[in-house]
């Protein structure tokens, strides 16, 4: 066990290893059963690190029960239920499962987010620890039991987390924005303590038997393994799974909101702002020139332009970004900042001239170089180490990215133009539609 454990902790260590720079040579392909995988096979180390997702992220969130998604990936954990097929594998607690985890040595991670949920495992890649990883993984996938007692501990641990983030004007900035910039849409709900012990032991079986299913299932994968291996791995993981059926559409974004300035009185001794829209596609052809650009305007830190006319020029702020986070449907476009209630509207003034400005002109010649030098220079550091490629390698998968998405990701970089910056950021970003939530003004006004 110490000996697992040490290789374990290594493991844990990034490290910039030639294989994590050099090309990588992504295989995918289909199961009979619907299940896509994509794999890197790296014998660097004998690990390997997979993960599986599903469309059961919390835009599938049901009315009246938003945070269920959430609350099923989570139970996925709890607790087996004994076999009824023919390998009548016993049932298990969840301090069994956390047990049989352990004694290999393996680690279980997972979570839900707005568009997926599932379940992620790193282990030894000798088969005997391998296979008792992958086989616990699958039984949680295919056999969770959702032990009710477990389902009100889980309840009030979260419907407490709910009430405490409704003290904190960071957590009340963010709630009020997403329903600001996607109003009725999924993306812009919520949970609540309501929502959240509204919840019930069958919403949870009825949602995981919707969308834990072997059609829906994105596998990645990278470590040490064959292609053989690989697809035994993935077959194993999804043949206990059913069918589902196609799922309802989602609805669209709203291109056009009905954008406000929405002021929240908050006891904080500064205002917290967030000014943004609906903006990004996983998938759009603008992407590398809003990653550019966006390194210029607010992603790149001390060097950014909001930054340096927020700050550095009128200190008005520690901190300020802007941000672009790509989702299934129009991922948000954000800015973000503090600054004193009285500095408020000074700062808000600051950085609508900052984006007005960047809208108009785009960047400089000299910003454009910095910026790639950067964004080029700090690339080996999103893949110098397995973890950080199967999270890109997930994306990829997902998100239906092309295979080359990493290998030709410097190259897009270096392509993008002043005028290609300009150009996307003219049609993403609309000032006129640009919704602003400040929390923390010692009275609010609508």
């Amino acid at each position: 066990m110490k000996k697992l454990l040490i290789i374990l902790t290594a493991a844990l260590v990034p490290a910039l290893s030639g294989n994590a720079l050099a090309a990588l040579n992504i295989q995918s392909w289909s199961l009979d059963n619907g299940a896509r995988i994509v794999f890197v096979e790296n014998h660097t180390l004998p690990m390997l690190d997979l993960s599986i997702q599903f469309d059961a992220g919390s835009r599938r969130d049901p009315a009246g029960k938003s945070g269920l998604a959430g609350l099923t990936d989570s139970m996925l954990t709890r607790g087996i239920a004994a076999g009824n097929d023919a390998q009548a594998e016993p049932a298990m607690t969840e301090a069994q499962i956390l047990d049989g985890f352990a004694d290999i040595a393996a680690q279980r991670g997972g979570g839900a987010d707005a568009d997926a949920g599932g379940l992620s495992l790193r282990t030894l890649s000798a088969a005997a620890e391998r296979d008792k990883a992958v086989q616990l993984l699958a039984s949680l996938l295919a056999r969770p039991s959702f032990p009710d007692a477990l389902l009100k501990r889980d309840q009030a641990r979260i419907a407490a987390a709910i009430r405490e983030s409704e003290t904190k004007p960071e957590a009340i900035a963010a709630k009020a924005f997403s329903a600001a910039i996607y109003g009725s849409h999924p993306y812009g709900q919520t949970a609540s303590v309501a929502s959240v012990t509204a919840i019930t032991r069958d919403d949870l079986v009825a949602f995981h038997r919707q969308h834990y299913v072997a059609n829906r299932a994105v596998i990645a994968m990278i470590g040490d393994v064959t292609r053989e291996q690989a697809d035994r791995i993935a077959r194993q993981l999804t043949d206990r799974l059913p069918q589902g059926a196609a799922l309802p559409p989602m609805p669209q974004v709203a291109s056009v909101m009905d954008p406000r300035e929405q002021r929240i009185a908050n006891p904080a001794s500064q205002s917290h702002i967030l000014i943004g829209m609906p903006a990004l596609q996983r998938g759009d052809p603008d992407y590398f020139a809003l990653t550019v650009g966006n390194y210029i305007l607010g992603g790149g830190g001390f060097v950014s332009r909001l930054t340096d006319e927020v700050r550095e020029k009128r200190a008005l702020s520690y901190s300020v970004y802007s941000r672009f986070d790509p989702m299934a449907q129009a991922g948000p476009f954000q800015i973000g900042l503090q600054t004193k209630q009285e500095q408020t509207d000074q700062a808000l003034k600051v950085v609508r001239d900052t984006l007005a400005d960047f809208l108009r002109d785009g960047p400089t010649r000299a910003e454009l170089k910095a910026a790639k030098d950067n964004l080029v220079g700090g690339f080996s550091l999103r893949i110098d180490n397995n973890r950080k490629i199967l999270a890109n390698l997930a994306m990829i998968a997902y998100y239906g990215l092309p295979l080359d998405y990493l290998n030709t990701w410097t190259e897009n970089v270096e392509k993008v133009s002043i005028a290609q910056i300009r150009t996307a950021f003219q049609r993403k970003i609309a000032p006129a539609q640009l919704s602003t939530v400040i929390v923390g003004e010692a009275s609010a006004r609508q």
